[in-house]
Formats: C-alpha cells, structure tokens, sequence
C-alpha cells in the first residue's frame, strides 16, 4: 500500500493535547504506524551526560500514531483525507479528497 503520510508533509493534529495544532512530518515509523512531527507532542526527558551532550532534561518530540494525523489541504490548511490518483503521463499522485488538488509534485 502506497503511503498516505511522508516525510516533509504539512499535518494536522486530530485528537490529544496538540489537537488543531499542525506541523512538518520530520521522520516516518511505518513498522510502527507512527509519525514524529515537529513541535508536536513534546515530552521532556532525563538525558545522562554524554562525550557531546551535557545531564539535563531536554524537550524533544516523540511518535505520534498516523490514525491522529491527517495531511493538511494544500488550499486551506485543514485536515484532509487522501486519495490516489494516476495522471496521464503514468505517475501515481496523492489527491487531498477535501478540495482535490495535488499534494506531491
């Protein structure tokens, strides 16, 4: 199955603390369903001293599941579903079903 949510992607939070807020898709956990998002779902952490990084507690996002994103619409922003769709020269291209247009390339 062709992926609905890549990396670099503009998405929309749908449901949790972040709800409505949106954000770039920085990496993409599809073993795991899941997605990090960049300013979204931000937890602190208890980082040990290391040789680069120094003991403190650091903010840094984690996974957030596919199923409470949705890509946001090229046209307004907001939450869409995607299609798939063939253009005439043979490439398979992602539709946002909300107002149709294109999303990648």
């Amino acid at each position: 199955m062709a992926a609905k949510i890549k990396k670099g992607d503009r998405v929309v939070v749908l449901v949790g603390r972040d709800k409505g807020r949106s954000g770039e898709v920085v990496q993409v956990i599809p073993k795991e369903s899941r997605a990090i998002v960049r300013g979204i779902n931000l937890v602190k952490r208890h980082q040990a001293q290391t040789a680069k990084q120094e003991a403190g507690i650091v903010t840094k996002e984690a996974a957030i599941h596919l199923s409470n994103l949705a890509v946001a619409d090229p046209k307004d922003g907001k939450p869409t579903r995607v299609g798939f769709k063939l253009l005439d020269d043979g490439r398979k291209v992602r539709v946002a079903k909300r107002s149709g247009d294109v999303i990648d390339g």
